[in-house]
């Protein structure tokens, strides 16, 4: 006599039950050709939503490749040719090239974006976190001083660029006139070879610092208040809190705002363009503003194109170094 088998006869103790999906088809061709039209209608589901899923970002799709790869690729290939746009295209292969290599203007005007950058973005972000974490508060009206910060970004840069003109005027400039009320006598801001080009990254740091401000208050409150509970119990000064928990876990949002601004800030024109128009003796001459002038005013579409490949090639390389700074410094998950 037999024992019984687990799980079988009264009072036996049931065992696990296996999740079954669907009935398993019998072995041999039989269940081979069985299995078949469950595997083709699997695939057709996987296949049609896949369709819906290219269907939903098609419209972004043809954004990117119409107004994104393909203008980079006309420009990568107009770069080798010369072109005055009134005549027809005579290819001259890497001849663009070597005239930028030899292009004393080409590497100033790369020069003074670079001395831009420097002016502009550590200033930028500093002033965007401290006004992220003054309005991070329980405040009365802190939802209206929120607002209030970003309403310059909302405006046009010519717009902005022709009122701070008039503010930077050396005789009827608000700023000017401020100083004078401390026996202070300005200088001609826009004028001036060493302050044109600060008085261009003042404007644009006041422009976005309160846009910046947006993200960085959205990583702020992102942070759970637990940690900072647990670093003020483990003894930590408010400035410790600050360079332990705060700033590594904003390392996401610092990362997206300096790419997204040194990008912008590289590709600075139409402030320089209102406000001093590349002067005084080239000082402000950012390397946009070079392209512009090789192109509509010189009417050298083909060198423009060049001078174009070179700013994408150096957005392109500070770009790759900061995600290569951000990749192991950064914690997208708080739970």
């Amino acid at each position: 006599m037999t024992a019984p088998r687990s799980g079988s006869g009264l009072g036996a103790h049931p065992g696990p039950v296996p999740d079954v999906e669907e009935p398993a088809a019998p072995a041999g061709p039989a269940g081979a050709a069985a299995s078949r039209p469950a595997r083709r209608s699997r695939r057709g589901l996987r296949g049609l939503g896949d369709l819906h899923a290219y269907l939903f970002i098609a419209p972004s799709l043809f954004g990117v490749l119409a107004f994104l790869l393909l203008p980079v690729l006309i420009v990568l290939v107009l770069s080798f040719f010369d072109w005055e746009l009134l005549s027809e295209p005579t290819f001259v292969g890497l001849d663009n090239y070597r005239r930028m290599a030899g292009d004393g203007g080409v590497w100033h005007s790369l020069l003074v974006t670079v001395g831009y950058v420097l002016l502009c973005i550590p200033l930028q972000t500093v002033l965007a976190m401290v006004l992220a974490l003054l309005l991070n508060r329980r405040l009365a009206g802190v939802r209206f001083y929120r607002a209030l910060y970003v309403v310059p970004w909302m405006a046009t840069p010519i717009v902005l660029g022709l009122t701070w003109k008039w503010i930077f005027d050396p005789r009827d400039g608000v700023v000017n006139n401020v100083l004078a009320l401390f026996g202070v006598t300005g200088p001609a801001w826009l004028s001036d070879p060493t302050w044109a080009l600060p008085a261009i990254a003042l404007v644009n740091i006041w422009q976005y610092a309160g846009y910046n401000m947006l993200f960085f208050l959205a990583g702020l409150q992102g942070i759970p208040r637990e940690l900072y509970d647990a670093a003020a119990v483990d003894g930590a000064a408010p400035v410790q809190r600050f360079f332990r928990v705060t700033l590594p876990l904003l390392n996401p949002t610092m990362f997206f705002v300096l790419v997204t601004n040194l990008i912008g800030a590289f590709q600075v024109f139409d402030t320089v363009f209102v406000m001093t128009d590349g002067g005084p003796s080239h000082r402000t001459e950012v390397i946009n503003f070079k392209i512009y002038g090789t192109a509509f005013r010189e009417f050298d579409f083909g060198y423009a194109s060049a001078l174009s490949m070179l700013l994408f090639v150096v957005i392109l390389a500070v770009t790759l170094v900061q995600v290569r700074f951000f990749a192991k410094r950064t914690t997208y998950d708080l739970s």
